[in-house]
């Protein structure tokens, strides 16, 4: 298979780059940054290191060596900097935020989010060799039991598909670049996330009824919204329960700081 533009070969010919979303929602502010004392939460400490610091050094110990940082935050652009990073401008949404980092980077292009406080390394190079060769996208999930197995009592937003429930992990992968016709469906499917029976009617009223019927998994759905924009679109299932834990709201901030204690100790 080859890519919406016709590029052959794997998705690694170039080296892989990634791009950090660090945007600021409109609005009220965010509660992690606010119970922190700090003007955005990606520059909460957690065990001596700004939460932004954590995903950027995972990050490069994956190999990456050039990362951005989308960011209109003063304090977040000059932890960027520090941390030899690029540093692109917040726009309106973090699906126009992706938009740019594409434009700015190309493919091949990680995208993740400077509240993944847990995100390993190794987490990012088992996805990047599970997404295949084939795959202009990739989104890796992970399972509900694989996460309540890594993190008993987690409450999370749970998609439910025939085959499981699954949350999402914040790793996304534009492999090529005709990935960029995803960006606009991953806007909307994200506005979506928690009422899937309305991102199986994007499929159509045969999918809808696969849905109602509990018969559609989760990589058909996948698979079926990447092929109606014209990309090879892959559900890549997360190895480590953890990868689908994010800093959120106060409690997911206690929950990572434990796990990072309790790690101290084995």
């Amino acid at each position: 298979m080859t890519s919406a533009q016709g590029s052959p070969g794997p998705a690694q010919a170039r080296p892989l780059s990634a791009l950090v979303l660090a945007g600021s929602r409109p609005g009220a502010p965010d509660p992690v940054a606010s119970a922190e004392g700090v003007a955005h939460k990606a520059l909460i400490e957690i065990d001596g290191q700004p939460m932004l610091a954590r995903v950027v050094a995972a990050l490069k110990a994956a190999d990456i060596a050039r990362v951005a940082v989308i960011t209109s935050t003063p304090e977040v652009i000059a932890l960027a900097q520090d941390l030899g990073c690029e540093v692109l401008p917040a726009e309106a949404g973090p699906s126009a935020s992706v938009a740019a980092g594409f434009a700015h980077l190309g493919a091949p292009m990680l995208v993740t989010t400077a509240d993944h406080a847990l995100l390993d390394a190794q987490w990012v190079t088992d996805f990047v060799a599970d997404a295949g060769e084939d795959a202009d996208v990739a989104i890796l999930l992970a399972r509900r039991e694989a996460v309540e197995k890594a993190l008993p009592g987690s409450k999370r937003t749970w998609l439910k598909m025939a085959d499981g429930a699954w949350s999402g992990c914040n790793l996304f992968l534009l492999a090529r670049p005709g990935a960029d016709a995803a960006i606009e469906t991953w806007k909307a499917v994200e506005a979506d996330r928690k009422r899937p029976w309305r991102i199986a009617l994007r499929l159509g009223p045969g999918i809808l009824l696969r849905f109602a019927l509990g018969r559609l998994t989760m990589a058909e759905a996948i698979a079926r919204l990447g092929g109606k924009i014209g990309v090879a679109a892959v559900r890549v299932a997360a190895r480590d329960g953890l990868a689908a834990v994010d800093v959120d709201k106060p409690s997911d901030l206690v929950d990572v700081r434990a796990i990072l204690a309790a790690r101290k100790t084995q």
